[in-house]
């Protein structure tokens, strides 16, 4: 490797993300704020919410050479342009390594793929523990390293179990949650805590076949399309604001098993990208909805 690609490699970035009420001068005053402080953007991109007249704004620039030290970055935005323009903002840096928890309960698929993405290197992201509440996958936690809590769950037992996860979560700092086919209902607390900071996957045969056998409903009826949705959690159950969605086509051929198959295929590739998203700052959450920056 040369000299110039190892310092390439090692460029940190800040990014901004923005949302404000629309109005004239919003891109050329963040752009000026950052070419007047010698900065080069790498990423600029901006929406406007027409009928809500709100703009929407992600910009990602080089901190090499940037003439803000990076801890009075945030204070002199604020001060220079958000207040100016009422903005709301939140400021990241590339060599932030965000702490992930990952729940599951006793599926497989999407653990496994979030593990070997994690092992791999893809993702810049720790990822200390996995909590269940099953036994039945700490050998997969066992194979990467990672402690394993289990924390069996009954209605009796839900609020007091949450608190102590939250404990747990809190003494290993964790930033992210992701529900990795986790098959039990948060508390309004435990989610309270983690605000846009839950990830949750599911199937979209919602509304239409609900329960236990949902694939087995859906094969009995015929459907053409398998759907697949991941969100950020909130109170009301698999209602948070969306981050990605997919399908895939099956028909009168695919047995149940396939459907099944198809479908946790689909889930892992949809998760993984709801996780990536995050993990990039490519969010930005307004009302129920998210802007997504890709």
């Amino acid at each position: 490797m040369t000299d110039a690609n190892h310092q390439k490699e090692q460029t940190h970035s800040a990014s901004l993300l923005i949302h404000c009420p629309d109005q004239r001068g919003l891109v050329a005053a963040v752009t000026d704020f950052i070419h007047h402080n010698n900065g080069n953007i790498l990423y600029l991109d901006q929406h406007v919410e027409v009928k809500e007249q709100v703009f929407f704004m992600r910009v990602e620039w080089d901190l090499a050479g940037f003439s803000i030290a990076r801890d009075h970055i945030g204070a002199d935005f604020q001060r220079l342009i958000a207040g100016r323009f009422h903005m709301q903002w939140k400021l990241h840096f590339s060599d932030e390594l965000p702490r992930m928890a990952v729940f599951a309960s006793k599926l497989p698929h999407c653990l496994y793929d979030i593990l070997s993405r994690w092992q791999s290197g893809e993702w810049q992201v720790e990822l200390p523990l996995i909590i269940s509440n099953h036994p039945e996958l700490e050998t997969v936690a066992k194979r990467f390293g990672i402690d394993y809590h289990v924390f069996p769950i009954t209605p009796a037992n839900n609020k007091a179990q949450a608190r102590k996860q939250l404990a747990l979560l809190k003494d290993h700092r964790i930033d992210l949650i992701v529900l990795a086919r986790y098959m039990q209902i948060l508390t309004e607390d435990f989610i309270d805590n983690y605000p846009q900071r839950i990830i949750n996957i599911h199937h979209s045969f919602l509304p239409a076949f609900p329960g236990a056998r949902p694939y087995h409903s859906a094969h009995e009826r015929g459907v053409k399309i398998i759907g697949v949705t991941s969100h950020y959690v909130t109170t009301k159950l698999d209602a948070g604001p969306i981050i990605a969605q997919d399908v895939v086509r099956v028909s009168h051929k695919d047995t149940v098993a396939d459907m099944i198959r198809i479908g946790q295929d689909l889930e892992k590739i949809v998760l993984a990208r709801a996780i990536w998203l995050h993990l990039k700052r490519k969010l930005l959450v307004y009302g129920n909805r998210t802007v997504v920056f890709e």
